[in-house]
């Protein structure tokens, strides 16, 4: 399961971090704000992630 679930998360990832980029491209957010919303979403998905992967593992 670990073998499908690792490129699946990195994708996910990479897809949500070209997403904010484009939001803060397109918002022309200042550059101080925009570290805060890529670690922000980053660290919401990375929970998503986890947490999805715990319930796959155990169910």
């Amino acid at each position: 399961m670990t073998i499908i679930f690792v490129p699946f998360a990195l994708l996910v990832l990479f897809l949500f971090n070209s997403l904010t980029l484009r939001l803060c491209l397109q918002t022309e957010m200042a550059k101080e704000k925009q570290s805060n919303v890529f670690r922000t979403i980053n660290i919401l998905i990375t929970i998503l992630l986890i947490s999805s992967y715990i319930e796959v593992l155990y169910t």
